[in-house]
């Protein structure tokens, strides 16, 4: 069903006409591009909306006018990496009380991580993102095993399921960077240019940005990067991404709580993904602290963290060799000459273990519930065969 244009709402009169710098959602995101994957909907009366938070079968939309309270009854899915998420651009009502969110718009890209369950299924965290930020406390030892888990989800995001499209987020891809947060914690400067060489030994091509909330290290820097786009700040909790984001947005809005003593680690302070506009321009995800950071369809990002190590086994003399005891392994020899970490083999072998069990469990699923499907087709077929039969006789 069409719309004559005079019949819109002005919310929808403005995702219509072209983009302009004067665009109320300009500074959400909004652009050419979003208003063409809109257009159809325009057409129906509907206006577009940026999700900023989502709880309990409901979530806060910023439209062109203001923020709205929607319901998302009707796109409730069945597959959990299509629900609505921070950060989707939506399709809703105009008006009504309450109002609906009657479509998601196709992401560009999408973070997922597995479940905490066991079952077979990815949790999307945040969307249409430009820049991952991994924050890092350094009030603790560095993990560089969990960094290495980051950044393969974050280099897998822009490709999956999640995206609602083909599955391809085409060119773009998000930029992941390591910010090492509480830097003023660290005794001296040459420390921390060794713990930055770490980090840097293990993701080359990203930025590793020490900063500071206390004594502003870094944050002039940091804030140039994510006044473009859409950034999240990611990690587990204690890692400093309430205080961050207080401090880019030069107020607190974030609680925040103190690390414990004895071991660095946070508690739950935020419970919930928010999206928040920075005043220096650019929209930031705040996200509650993960204890887990399991992997979901996350092949391509782990062959472009551990990209040596992919590389070594083309040189490999059998194209399937696992890098156990084959003869001719080039991942053993470089290994057994030390130009390969031990620690940095084991980290890849347990990724892609880990990856590889959570595709054959998807691939499971999704095969039960074809299964389901065609057993539910063919028994709506029967009995449609039946009352036909019924009806000749």
């Amino acid at each position: 069903m069409s719309f004559p244009l005079s019949s819109l709402s002005s919310s929808a009169v403005s995702a219509v006409s072209a983009v302009s710098s004067s665009h109320p959602l300009n500074p959400y995101g909004w652009d050419e591009d979003w208003a063409a994957a809109f257009s159809p909907y325009a057409e129906q009366g509907l206006v577009p909306g940026r999700v900023v938070r989502v709880d309990r079968g409901r979530c806060d939309v910023i439209t062109a006018d203001s923020t709205v309270r929607a319901d998302t009854a009707f796109v409730v899915p069945r597959d959990p990496m299509r629900i609505v998420c921070t950060g989707d651009w939506v399709a809703l009502d105009a008006d009504g009380d309450p109002r609906f969110v009657r479509t998601l718009l196709p992401r560009r890209t999408a973070f997922v991580r597995s479940t905490s369950s066991q079952r077979s299924e990815g949790q999307v965290l945040a969307t249409n993102i430009d820049h991952i930020a991994i924050c890092v406390s350094l009030a603790v030892e560095l993990d560089l095993g969990r960094v290495e888990r980051f950044l393969a989800l974050a280099l897998s995001s822009s490709e999956g399921a999640a995206l609602l499209g083909d599955g391809s987020g085409g060119e773009r891809q998000p930029q992941p960077i390591v910010v090492l947060t509480k830097a003023d914690l660290v005794p001296d400067a040459v420390t921390l240019s060794h713990l930055v060489q770490d980090i840097e030994a293990i993701a080359p091509g990203v930025q590793v940005l020490p900063v500071s909330s206390t004594t502003g290290e870094g944050l002039d820097v940091f804030g140039a990067i994510v006044s473009g786009g859409t950034s999240v700040l990611l990690g587990i909790s204690g890692a400093g991404k309430s205080t961050l984001a207080n401090t880019l947005l030069g107020q607190d809005v974030m609680d925040v709580q103190a690390a414990r003593e004895v071991d660095g680690k946070g508690r739950h302070t935020t419970t919930t993904r928010n999206l928040l506009l920075l005043p220096q321009g650019g929209v930031l995800i705040d996200t509650p602290g993960l204890r887990g950071v399991g992997l979901f369809d996350a092949e391509t990002g782990v062959g472009e963290v551990f990209s040596e190590i992919e590389e070594l086994a083309e040189e490999c003399r059998f194209h399937d060799c696992a890098h156990e005891a084959e003869p001719g392994c080039a991942v053993l020899g470089a290994l057994a000459d030390g130009t390969l970490p031990e620690r940095r083999l084991e980290s890849y072998r347990k990724l892609i273990r880990e990856n590889q069990r959570i595709v054959a469990k998807t691939d499971a699923r999704v095969r039960a519930e074809i299964l389901r499907d065609w057993k539910r087709k063919g028994a709506e077929g029967r009995a449609a065969m039946q009352a036909k039969r019924g009806r000749v006789r």
